[in-house]
């Protein structure tokens, strides 16, 4: 069984659509769980005022029947509250006469899709790129990967992550095991409350200069089966999928797993984690600087992902750009954004780890059924015990 999603939807269109399939029947699925987590993107200090407009309420419209998956495609849609006043420059139907559209754009924002989205294309008013590659879509997304994290709550598999870095300031605390709503309560998702109170002085800094910050979070799931992925052929491999999946994500530039591009710096009897006699295993490991994946597999570790997001494209003191109609020079256009949206990015990050390993889960294992899909992830766990 492979698990595959899509999403549709313009950030202020009437709605954004999600199709995700490949769900086992008999999960336990409903719109407050999906509610609970889309509340968490609207976290963070240094969003914009969209946060305050939208409700990011999901309703569920297919494959669920009386609270559980029946089997077939989860059908989503989450209505943007904000089309109310983009109604008629978002219409669908054609307008009568030959009037331009009201908000359109010319003058592309550098470091956005608008340029190049209008000449891949062929769109002269940008906003038909704009619309679409806004980070609004990933309210979608964030529902999807709810779906699947739902899936992997099942299986013992958990996910939570912090922000590490907003701008030049960095928290350098080591990783604990705290609770989630611990991490929810600091303005930034930080740890270190003094690395927090720094962090937000730097977005206070940014939104009075027109400027914006990007930033570094990390993402942790606990819980994985061992032997996830494979090394047998090069797009089966697990860190590749991770990746890709992170790399898809709005603003982000850069991605690692476990020392990422720390393991450069040092030589290899401190990049690698050595084994040890285990206790109810025959071997263990010492370290986890390979952040639980090794040779394109889960190693049973906790898997560590970190991802650098670039700052928001959108700048209140407007970049130099040019106004394709004519040529000439021109201020970039300005869209309402965040400051920051790293804090959220967080939050987005753990959906889409959830949905990376809940289709290596299912690639794996299959089962049509949830009980089917436990029986056959308990009978792996009893063999890798032995091992």
């Amino acid at each position: 069984m492979s698990l595959r999603f899509l999403t549709a939807g313009e950030s202020h269109g009437a709605a954004l659509i999600g199709i995700i399939e490949g769900i086992p029947s008999g999960l336990a699925l409903d719109a407050a769980t999906l509610l609970a987590q889309a509340r968490r993107r609207k976290l963070g200090f240094g969003r914009g005022n969209r946060q305050n407009i939208e409700t990011d309420e999901v309703r569920i419209v297919a494959g669920v029947r009386r609270g559980f998956t029946i089997g077939s495609p989860v059908g989503l849609i989450l209505e943007n509250k904000d089309h109310a006043r983009w109604a008629e420059i978002m219409r669908v139907d054609a307008p009568a006469g030959d009037a331009p559209a009201a908000r359109e754009v010319h003058v592309p924002r550098p470091g956005h899709a608008d340029r190049i989205g209008g000449i891949k294309y062929a769109r002269a008013d940008l906003r038909d790129v704009l619309e679409r590659a806004s980070a609004r879509e990933t309210a979608m997304r964030v529902a999807l990967g709810t779906v699947a994290r739902a899936l992997l709550a099942e299986l013992g598999i958990t996910l939570s992550s912090r922000v590490v870095r907003i701008g030049s300031v960095v928290d350098e605390t080591p990783w604990r095991d705290v609770s989630p709503d611990e991490i929810d309560a600091s303005p930034v998702r930080a740890q270190d409350p003094v690395a927090a109170a720094a962090m937000v002085g730097e977005i206070e800094r940014a939104k009075a200069a027109g400027d914006s910050l990007g930033g570094v979070f990390e993402v942790v799931a606990r819980g994985v089966p061992v032997a996830l992925g494979s090394y047998a052929q090069w797009d089966r491999r697990l860190e590749g999928e991770v990746a890709k999946t992170f790399m898809a994500l709005n603003a982000i530039k850069g991605v690692e797993i476990g020392l990422g591009f720390g393991v450069a710096a040092i030589p290899g009897s401190q990049a690698h984690d050595e084994y040890e006699p285990g206790g109810d295993a025959r071997t263990r490991y010492r370290s986890n600087r390979a952040g639980g994946i090794e040779g394109g597999m889960s190693t049973g570790q906790p898997i560590v992902v970190r991802a650098a997001m670039k700052p928001i494209a959108t700048l209140m003191q407007p970049l130099d750009s040019v106004d394709l109609r004519t040529g000439e020079a021109a201020a970039a256009h300005i869209e309402r954004s965040d400051t920051c949206a790293v804090p959220a990015a967080a939050v987005i990050g753990e959906s889409l780890l959830a949905l990376a390993l809940a289709a290596a889960v299912l690639e794996k294992f299959g089962g049509d059924s949830l009980e089917e899909l436990r029986e056959r992830v308990r009978a792996w766990e009893t063999t890798v015990r032995a091992r």
